[in-house]
């Protein structure tokens, strides 16, 4: 917030003006998306304000859209980084991953709840998620780079866009693929 020129306060007010619009017109279509990414207070320090906990609550049964987890698919993780891997300023970092309900759809979710000091030791973190619709290894790692001065870089806003903008990715390019194989098996009958 500071880079960007701006305080606690002024944000607040600015979100709570808005609420009734999102009330409104965002929140009802949480229940309908295939994807949902919630901003969250950190749950590491209750008297931090400025560390945020990151969500990103992915619906199970979707054509084309495999789910991101950690370690173990269907199993539900709290992971701790070792410092000596990821450094991590206070109050720290913890991911999870697991199986929840959302709107009474099931759904995976992986949450970031910290920041991280270098993102060239997020590859750590990479190598413990699976299904993250990378192309290659260190592809994420390597996409985090790009925006490292970008805000949210360093923390789980950046993360889960990213990982939601391969989803976004693979699913295109799963759905043009198959769109291609009907337009020729109709061309050819």
């Amino acid at each position: 917030m500071e880079e960007r020129g701006h305080s606690l306060e002024s944000i607040l007010a600015s979100i709570e003006a808005r609420k009734p619009d999102f009330d409104a017109y965002i929140a009802p279509q949480k229940e309908f998306s295939d994807l949902t990414i919630e901003v969250l207070p950190t749950l590491l320090d209750p008297e931090d304000k400025k560390t945020l906990r990151v969500r990103a609550i992915q619906k199970l049964g979707i054509e084309n859209f495999s789910p991101c987890y950690l370690f173990d698919e269907g199993s539900t993780i709290e992971w701790t980084p070792s410092a000596q891997k990821l450094s991590s300023p206070a109050p720290g970092m913890k991911l999870s991953s697991g199986p929840d309900t959302f709107y009474g759809n099931d759904v995976q979710v992986v949450e970031m709840d910290g920041n991280f000091d270098n993102i060239q030791e997020l590859v750590y973190v990479e190598s413990h998620i699976s299904n993250a619709s990378t192309q290659f290894y260190g592809e994420l790692t390597q996409s985090m780079l790009k925006l490292a001065d970008a805000p949210g870089s360093n923390n789980g806003t950046g993360l889960m866009q990213t990982l939601a903008a391969f989803a976004i990715r693979e699913l295109y390019t799963k759905s043009a693929a198959k769109a291609k194989l009907e337009s020729k098996a109709a061309t050819a009958a």
